[in-house]
C-alpha cells in the first residue's frame, strides 16, 4: 500500500441496503469530478437522484442509459442530505427487463428468504453468477442473493423460478 493510501473496506452489510425501482430519466457528470455521475430515476413515488462513484456496482457492467428500468440499492445507514429530490449514494444498480422484479435478501439453504417473502425454485436455465459475473457452481442458499424474476405463485411464501441469481459472497 502506498503512503497516504487507505485500505478499502470490502465488506458490506447487505441488510442495510434499500431498493428503489424506476426508470432512468437522466444521467449527468458530476461537476468537477469526471469519475462520478448523477443518475435521476423516476419512481412511482417521484424522482430520486443517485450518485454513482467508482465503488458503485452495476450488475453485468451494463452501460446505463435513459429509459432503462433499474433497481438501485443504497445504504440506509448512511447520512443523506436534506434536499429535494432525495439524493443517495448508489451501492448496487441492477438493470432489468420491463416485466422483471429484482429483490435482495438473505436466502436460507432451502432457498426461502429470511423474511419469508419469497421461495426460489431453480431451473436448469437459471443463471447463477457471482457479483463479478463468474459462474457460481455451489448451492446459492445460505447467502445474500440478488434475484431477478417475473412471476410468482400466490402461495405463502410466494414461489418463483428466477431468470438470474447474483450471489453476494462475503470477502474472506
Amino acid at each position: 500500500m502506498l503512503k497516504g493510501e487507505q485500505k478499502k473496506d470490502l465488506s458490506m452489510n447487505y441488510d442495510n441496503l434499500i431498493p428503489v425501482t424506476g426508470i432512468i430519466r437522466n444521467i449527468a457528470q458530476t461537476p468537477g469530478n469526471c469519475c462520478n455521475q448523477m443518475v435521476t430515476v423516476n419512481t412511482t413515488n417521484g424522482i430520486n437522484n443517485f450518485m454513482l462513484s467508482p465503488n458503485t456496482t452495476v450488475i453485468g457492467n451494463t452501460q446505463l442509459r435513459t429509459g432503462m428500468p433499474v433497481t438501485v440499492f443504497y445504504d440506509g445507514s448512511r447520512p443523506v442530505p436534506l434536499i429535494f429530490p432525495p439524493q443517495f449514494q448508489a451501492e448496487i444498480i441492477a438493470p432489468m427487463r420491463n416485466d422483471e422484479t429484482v429483490t435482495l435478501n438473505f436466502f436460507q439453504r432451502n432457498l426461502t428468504a429470511a423474511d419469508n417473502s419469497l421461495r426460489l425454485n431453480i431451473a436448469r436455465n437459471t443463471e447463477i453468477l457471482t457479483l463479478n459475473g463468474q459462474r457460481f457452481s455451489c448451492q446459492p442458499g445460505g447467502n445474500f442473493l440478488l434475484v431477478y424474476y417475473s412471476v410468482t405463485t400466490r402461495s405463502i411464501p410466494p414461489q418463483t423460478t428466477p431468470r438470474r441469481i447474483i450471489v453476494l459472497c462475503n470477502p474472506d
